[in-house]
């Protein structure tokens, strides 16, 4: 028998085996961040490559939108599907076969005939704004899975700062890559990242989709799995989970309507960038979201360190403050301030985008795996439906106003919004003490469950910012 005053050897040896495992899923997780990352600066090598490609290849600008509004398109849909995909296939499935199929489409493009190419093009649309929407979901719906539930914001903010480092990286090389050794050699190295990636996801172990609802023992998790993977009725079951939560619905419309601020500062950043120096109007966009991106990173490394020393995530008020000053940064930046002030306000706009992508990430993961998928597809489809629909409002805009008023009215739109859902959670941290708590109260135990399949479990630690506080 064991000393009653101290850990048994079992308990001993259960916790370093924990510790073991903790240190190698984090160790995995890093190579698959790692593949990952590698295959993000070949999407954003592409945006700028084939974009160029697709203007040199037909000689006019509509069709370099209609490229865009076919990606678009093509992540809009797989937004409503993936949910579905993930409660029949596993999430290492879909992540390998989204990289296959995107290096196996631009290899079409490289072999495509010259009659063939505009066809191809079109394919290659499809696959990459598809895909990247599958693998993206794919991911962050598995993280709780691949890392645990008390390391999601770690997990979030490591993945959040390859994207940004790739991000730079492909951007920055775009234009280097193409003009010095041409477009085939820029697909071809295109094809390799996403192969790459594809061999990540291959050698791991990954965890997640087909049979993760399975940790839902109780009660209700049976018909909450069978629902969940009856195809015709996926979207009703993911529609009625944001709108039983707790300010989720209200956050997933604010995501879109935060993409739909995106758009604005996206295509408005190469008119204004042309208005401080006609001769060379790349300098400042490349400069901007170089700056933007080292805002981005330093955020990842504070939450990470906030969330190893206290346990805790930045929640969903994170989310509504971190939307609130990125969009005034992103209004202040076109307000004609001198170089070394917008660049501080770049800085900002960088930290407040990376606080808000890990806030929102982390929150939707508090979702039951069985409608984790859902709620992160319908995620993906209202951000790619706010992002497309504002390029088509802000491109006619452009044409009749200034960059800054055009910015300052698209993410006036998301201040606003962003108020509504702060309002609204502070609302909820007021009513909730109301209730009966306790095991005797019935009401209470009801929100109580209720908070722990969306809010968090609050007896792991899993507390954010759309909590309240028990005292």
């Amino acid at each position: 028998m064991g000393s009653a005053d101290g850990p048994t050897a079992d308990e001993a040896d259960g916790g370093s085996r924990k510790t073991r495992d903790t240190e190698v899923s984090e160790r995995r997780f890093r190579f698959l961040v790692a593949g990952y990352a590698v295959s993000s600066y070949g999407t954003f090598l592409n945006m700028v490559a084939l974009n160029l490609f697709v203007y040199e290849t037909t000689g006019r600008a509509l069709a370099m939108g209609l490229f865009m509004a076919v990606r678009l398109a093509s992540g809009f849909v797989a937004g409503l599907v993936v949910g579905g995909l993930l409660a029949r296939f596993s999430a290492k499935s879909i992540m390998l076969w989204a990289n296959v199929a995107q290096g196996a489409v631009m290899l079409v493009l490289i072999l495509a005939p010259e009659s063939l190419v505009t066809g191809a093009l079109m394919a290659v649309s499809v696959v990459i704004g598809a895909c990247g929407t599958l693998f993206m979901v794919a991911l962050r719906s598995s993280i709780p899975e691949m890392v645990g539930e008390d390391r999601r914001a770690w997990a979030n903010s490591l993945s959040i700062t390859g994207r940004s480092m790739a991000m730079v990286a492909g951007f920055a090389s775009a234009g280097v890559v193409v003009s010095l050794v041409g477009y085939t050699a820029a697909f071809l190295l295109d094809m390799a990242t996403f192969v790459i990636c594809a061999v990540t996801v291959a050698l791991l172990p990954i965890a997640g989709g087909k049979g993760a609802g399975s940790e839902a023992g109780a009660s209700g998790a049976g018909k909450g799995e069978k629902e969940a993977k009856s195809g015709p009725r996926w979207r009703p079951v993911a529609f009625l989970a944001l709108a039983a939560a707790p300010g989720l619905g209200l956050m997933v419309a604010l995501r879109g309507v935060d993409a739909f601020g995106s758009s604005s500062h996206n295509a408005a950043l190469p008119i204004y960038s042309t208005s401080l120096d006609a001769s060379n109007p790349a300098v400042f966009v490349s400069a901007f979201w170089c700056v933007w991106a080292l805002g981005n990173i330093g955020a990842q490394q504070v939450i990470q360190r906030y969330t190893q020393r206290t346990g805790k995530t930045v929640g969903a008020l994170g989310f509504g403050y971190g939307t609130v000053v990125m969009s005034a940064a992103f209004i202040a930046a076109f307000a004609g301030f001198p170089l070394a002030v917008t660049a501080v306000i770049a800085l900002i706009a960088g930290a407040a985008d990376g606080l808000t992508e890990v806030a929102y990430t982390s929150h939707l993961q508090t979702l039951p795996a069985t409608l984790r998928g859902h709620a992160f597809g319908l995620s993906a489809t209202f951000e790619n439906l706010g992002f497309g629909v504002g390029m088509i409002l802000v491109a006619a805009a452009l044409d009749r106003f200034s960059p800054l008023a055009v910015v300052g009215w698209s993410h006036g739109a998301a201040i606003v919004v962003a108020v509504v859902f702060l309002l609204r959670v502070a609302a909820l941290r007021r009513a909730e003490p109301a209730g009966p708590m306790g095991p005797g109260g019935g009401a209470g135990r009801a929100g109580l469950r209720k908070e722990e399949a969306v809010e968090g479990r609050p007896d792991r630690g899993d507390r954010d910012g759309a909590e309240v506080s028990r005292g």
